[in-house]
């Protein structure tokens, strides 16, 4: 090695330390910025929650006031709307808010996981199996995306009246079970997936189904997650379509069924801003637990769906 690579040697640690220096002299100030800024936006967007949570707990002359906390604590709220117990006038609410709660979570697991299944199968033929037109009909199929929900309405409900599906849960169920949605993010997902590792497991005897499920299935989780999460939430709070579906009680789904409350002010209950609240705390309960559990398997897929794409 020569004189002047051994001087630039010696001198890169100082210059280095003196980069890091500057560095870290100015990390202390954006890291307190930063977390000033976060900590405002979270606050401004945990505010509406807490109130929620606490308003769920207050009397009834109490709800419609602006006190943040309640002057006293009503812990019968929810056993009131889940009509475990009776109201102040002593009558229990004549809704079947347990059963719209069972409702939302069946219909909107079924509808994630068929939505799962199919989106991943549809995925895995655009994306790994060659046949005539392939590339055609996968443009064919996600310029489905474009077509507004509400044209497909009438359609999907005339199906469903042909099939005898109205007013069940498989007429909830069997339209939202297909995405073109899903199966464009998997197979962006199995593309970037080497095609070496199907040679080697066919090489190895395996079938396509064994291929499909034991090798491009595990690598495509992060993908499945995200689609899962996203497909739960989703169908989950979706209104429009049980609306229209559904006309017996026992198969109202949570958001249909919040509309009960304000019709129990017409029929002599008055205004119920603290059961309403309550109910709309156990209506989110479901959501905040998936997004804690699921948090880092979720963060996790939207990256590498981010430098993959």
């Amino acid at each position: 090695m020569d004189p002047a690579s051994i001087g630039m040697l010696a001198e890169d640690p100082p210059a280095r330390k003196a980069s890091s220096g500057a560095v870290e002299g100015r990390s202390p100030l954006r890291t307190v910025l930063t977390a000033i800024l976060l900590i405002g936006l979270a606050s401004s967007m945990t505010v509406p929650f807490v109130w929620m949570l606490l308003a769920s707990f207050k009397s009834p002359h109490e709800a419609d006031r602006p006190d943040f906390l309640p002057g006293q604590w009503k812990w019968n709220n929810y056993p009131i709307v889940l009509s475990l117990a009776p109201d102040a006038k002593g009558e229990k609410l004549p809704i079947h808010f347990g059963r719209w709660y069972f409702n939302s979570l069946f219909v909107a697991s079924w509808v994630t996981f068929l939505q799962v299944v199919t989106s991943a199968m549809a995925a895995y033929a655009f994306s790994r199996l060659r046949w005539r037109g392939r590339d055609v009909v996968f443009l064919a199929y996600l310029a489905t995306v474009m077509i507004p929900a509400v044209v497909l309405l009438i359609p999907n409900y005339y199906l469903m009246f042909r099939l005898g599906l109205l007013d069940s849960y498989l007429g909830l169920i069997l339209p939202a079970a297909f995405s073109a949605f899903g199966t464009f993010l998997l197979r962006q997902f199995m593309l970037t997936i080497p095609t070496s590792l199907d040679e080697a497991a066919e090489i190895d005897g395996a079938s396509r189904w064994q291929v499909f499920v034991e090798v491009i299935l595990p690598l495509s989780r992060p993908g499945l997650i995200v689609l899962a999460i996203f497909t739960f939430l989703g169908n989950y709070a979706s209104f429009f379509w049980p609306l229209v579906m559904v006309k017996s009680d026992h198969l109202r789904t949570l958001p249909v069924g919040m509309m009960w409350f304000e019709n129990l002010g017409g029929a002599g209950y008055g205004r119920q801003t603290e059961l309403m609240m309550a109910a709309t705390v156990m209506n989110v309960v479901p959501l905040i637990i998936l997004f804690v559990v699921l948090q880092r398997h979720l963060v996790r897929g939207i990256q590498l769906g981010a430098v993959k794409g």
